[in-house]
């Protein structure tokens, strides 16, 4: 039986690869969990596209400063020595290379690192580009965060995306409720999967042609 990794557990599993000092971007949805759940050994500089560096968790209930949000409208708080300016500064920050890591959400990621995050063929979904493309692209390093499949058991890791692309051959490393893939020169490649998950059981809901590294390791559920 195939058993996903909680949404927390995924975040977690993404906090460990991001290095102590990295400048991060948090994509709306499932990667704003990341800043949450980062150990206090490392100090990470958190950028929202709407204008913000330095930006911390989420306030405590009540403590909500209204004009204070980031770029999905959520309200955020701002750690010391952390500031914000006009968000045109912020995507000259994405667009000329000062982001360490993107860490994003998909609709869709192609075996060969190809991004669909902003539109898909749900009319209850209106499209989304926000500053999704400049991060794809500016970001030194591309994780995407997402569930391995959709809400009705679609694939969401394809031979080649079918909704609009976001960004071609961007991402780096995928961190999906079941695996741990890297985008390698001939497709992905599975370094982790979740406890008592067979190759067969990943393959069989996966579109895209996997491999698996020697040493596949097993992703901590908790």
């Amino acid at each position: 039986m195939i058993s996903p990794l909680s949404d927390v557990a995924v975040a977690r599993r993404v906090a460990r690869d991001i290095p102590d000092g990295s400048y991060v971007n948090l994509g709306i949805g499932m990667p704003i969990l990341v800043g949450d759940v980062v150990g206090p050994d490392k100090e990470i500089v958190y950028h929202s596209e709407n204008g913000i560096l330095g930006m911390g968790p989420a306030p405590a209930p009540g403590e909500e400063d209204r004009e204070l949000i980031n770029a999905g409208k959520q309200p955020v708080t701002l750690l010391p020595g952390g500031c914000y300016f006009h968000h045109t500064d912020a995507f000259v920050m994405m667009r000329g290379g000062h982001i360490d890591i993107s860490v994003l959400g998909a609709f869709q990621v192609s075996e060969t690192g190809d991004l669909a995050n902003w539109i898909t063929d749900l009319a209850t979904m209106p499209p989304a580009v926000g500053g999704a493309m400049d991060l794809a692209v500016g970001a030194k390093r591309v994780l995407v965060m997402t569930t391995h499949t959709t809400r009705d058991g679609r694939p969401k890791l394809l031979p080649r995306c079918t909704y609009p692309l976001t960004a071609g051959r961007v991402v780096d490393r995928v961190y999906t409720d079941l695996a741990v893939l890297d985008v390698g020169p001939d497709g992905l490649v599975v370094q982790e999967m979740a406890p008592g998950l067979t190759r067969a059981e990943l393959q069989s809901v996966t579109a895209a042609r996997l491999t698996f590294a020697d040493d596949v390791g097993e992703l901590d559920p908790h």
